[in-house]
């Protein structure tokens, strides 16, 4: 197959960011359809590959063999030809305070259709801005991706902060035969809230102190009959590179959902402000009634779109980051998306339902 049959994806439309070049490349890896990316992160401040996207785009290509043209840094248009998935240890370094969740975004779907149990070694920033932190990671996308049936462990060897980075994941996966769809549809009440807000480097323990405080303080305005459990961590030298600071409280509910609030410290921002906007924002993903937080949303599609059956999740508000990852994952896979308002009575007017006849993608090396 040459690239005259590559699938054109405009990296520009809707929400215009590495997202799109995520789930496209996982995408054309996993059905080995090769790849045009033009327009790559044309909305942004500084367009084009910065160094996590080329790395994720590199450990891909690794992973199956592919062949990569316009891998470089600043270039904004890539082809992708992908070859058989193949397991075993696969190697990222952002080499930046770039996200290794990011990284973890675009590899993991396509080593659960490896041949052999895959490990993936991700560097660069753990608690970074503008992505998921690897404590959301661990605390509500594993056990709720996991619901999909397959098995994700997720070992943090050493934190990393911006603007050094220098953490470092280790994540292992058994290759599975076909994903099972999920029914995220039922939110329950919500049973315990319990949550860590870190320090490392320099950073006295007073910051994580003082932002868990001021977290539980916002969050019994609005919940009172609940413990609010939120750990003050020293993280211990050797398992931190650099300074940083941060904390995210996760909300458990009675049928099993998980939905959280995050935030991050930085300079001239103090650690009452930190606390509080995690708490506003699990607060709001309380509201809305959804059984996934905002978070979550966008991630899930991918999983969906390739599941046996059909999943349905109930969200709040739609991200224009769900919304982008629907396209993209409808255009290259054909699995069918539907979006509704929901339409039961103890729903916010902003609770949707998103359902997937997903294509039951079946691992051929199993």
């Amino acid at each position: 197959m040459g690239d005259g049959d590559a699938v054109e994806i405009d990296g520009g439309i809707m929400e215009g960011g590495g997202q799109i070049l995520r789930v496209s490349t996982a995408l054309s890896c996993l059905l080995r359809k090769p790849l045009r990316v033009k327009n790559i992160r044309a909305g942004r401040s500084q367009p084009g590959l910065r160094p996590q996207h080329l790395s994720g785009l590199e450990m891909v290509q690794h992973l199956c063999d592919g062949k990569l043209e316009g891998g470089k840094i600043g270039s904004t248009e890539i082809t992708f030809i992908p070859g058989k998935i193949k397991g075993g240890t696969h190697v990222a370094d952002t080499k930046t305070a770039g996200s290794v969740c990011l990284l973890m975004q675009v590899a993991m779907p396509c080593v659960l259709f490896a041949e052999s149990p895959s490990e993936l070694r991700l560097k660069g920033g753990t608690n970074a801005e503008m992505a998921p932190q690897i404590d959301y990671t661990v605390m509500v996308f594993k056990p709720i991706v996991e619901k999909f049936s397959l098995t994700l462990d997720c070992e943090i060897k050493r934190r990393g902060y911006y603007p050094k980075g220098g953490g470092e994941v280790i994540i292992r996966m058994p290759p599975i035969r076909q994903l099972s769809p999920v029914n995220l549809t039922d939110r329950g009440t919500v049973t315990k809230i319990h949550g860590r807000a870190f320090v490392a480097g320099a950073l006295p323990i007073k910051l994580a102190k003082d932002m868990s405080s001021a977290a539980v303080r916002c969050i019994r305005k609005e919940i009172r009959d609940l413990y609010v459990n939120i750990q003050a961590v020293q993280e211990p030298e050797n398992e931190a590179f650099g300074s940083g600071s941060g904390i995210i409280i996760v909300a458990e509910t009675s049928t099993g959902c998980l939905l959280a609030g995050s935030s991050l410290g930085k300079r001239g921002k103090s650690s009452d402000k930190v606390g509080i906007e995690a708490a506003e924002m699990l607060l709001g993903n309380l509201r809305h009634g959804g059984a996934v937080d905002d978070y979550l949303q966008d991630q899930l599609i991918i999983f969906m779109a390739l599941a046996k059956g059909v999943s349905r999740v109930k969200t709040g508000p739609i991200t224009l980051h769900t919304q982008t990852a629907i396209h993209f994952a409808e255009l290259l896979t054909k699995a069918k998306f539907t979006v509704t308002k929901s339409e039961d009575e103890e729903s916010s007017k902003d609770a949707h339902i998103i359902e997937c006849q997903g294509i039951g993608m079946l691992n051929a090396n199993l």
